[in-house]
């Protein structure tokens, strides 16, 4: 088949090799290279989703398959990128890929596995099986919502993450953000749609560990510097690359907010970077939070 990868990123790279791999004809679009081919079996989505929304309207596609790899929710309006593309191209039939994968490490080959959600596990699954290849295993499932929110939330958590080494608060506190702020993820899933299971697999609490714990993720290495004592502009000057989460906290607290979904984590995290507060003054309020059972 001929795929075209929109974006010609690490990420973009990165799938439209594991493309090749599998055995299809690959093509890239990119503002360097602005030209669709003539067809295209699919579509993948390589591009941040703040700037979704713009290349879509570039592109003026009609109904087409679109494969999303972006991990946010657009800024301005709070729509999840299936959102975003049904609102612009209605016709398409639209995949969320997402789950624990740096594009260095799918670039030299090394095993990863994500998971892939579609209109139906039929269709998924047959998107799963024509892009796997031995070392980047695709897992079909039917739950774009879950896995959506899975991709956005956890870069806000792992800012959080950051933020607590760059104090310097220890591994175990790591631990327990990571895990609380599964919590929080897992709630808000519950309310918007998603499905439990989905959040426990490889989109939800297994993106979440990866990008919680590893100065590769950008999102937790702006958080290290930040709390390292960076202010969250120069933090964000200083990325090499695209920080996901600093886009998303702020809509993520305030989606959170409609569905009347306690996310102290994410409240606090977007207190510091498009509030103004201190990360030391946003622990002492998570450590002064009431002590209730852990499951409520």
């Amino acid at each position: 088949m001929k795929i075209t990868i929109i974006g010609e990123g690490a990420w973009g790279k990165a799938l439209g090799m594991v493309a090749q791999k599998a055995g299809h004809e690959v093509h890239f679009w990119s503002r360097q290279k602005p030209v669709l081919p003539k067809h295209s079996d699919a579509l993948i989505l390589a591009v941040p989703a703040q700037v979704m929304r713009e290349v879509l309207t570039q592109l003026g596609l009609n109904g087409v398959v679109l494969i999303s790899s972006a991990k946010g929710f657009e800024r301005s309006t709070g729509k999840s990128m299936a959102d975003v593309v049904s609102e612009l191209v209605p016709q398409a039939e639209f995949y969320a890929l997402s789950g624990p994968s740096f594009a260095a490490d799918v670039m030299a080959g090394l095993p990863t596995a994500v998971t892939l959600a579609g209109p139906d596990l039929e269709r998924a699954s047959h998107w799963a099986n024509e892009l796997s290849i031995p070392t980047f295993r695709i897992y079909p499932s039917d739950d774009v919502t879950g896995v959506e929110i899975g991709g956005a939330m956890k870069n806000v958590l792992a800012i959080a993450c950051g933020i607590a080494d760059g104090q310097g608060l220890g591994e175990s506190a790591r631990a327990s953000l990571v895990t609380r702020g599964f919590a929080e993820l897992a709630r808000y899933a519950r309310k918007a749609g998603g499905k439990p299971e989905t959040l426990m697999g490889l989109s939800g609490f297994g993106d979440l560990q990866l990008t919680c714990s590893s100065a590769k993720s950008r999102n937790y290495s702006y958080g290290l510097a930040i709390g390292n004592g960076a202010t969250p502009q120069s933090a964000l000057a200083a990325s090499k690359g695209v920080v996901e989460g600093a886009a998303t906290a702020a809509i993520a607290a305030r989606l959170a907010r409609d569905l009347d979904v306690d996310m102290p984590i994410v409240d606090a995290v977007t207190a510091v970077i498009d509030g103004g507060s201190k990360p030391g003054d946003e622990i002492k309020k998570l450590l002064s939070r009431p002590v209730r059972p852990e499951h409520e």
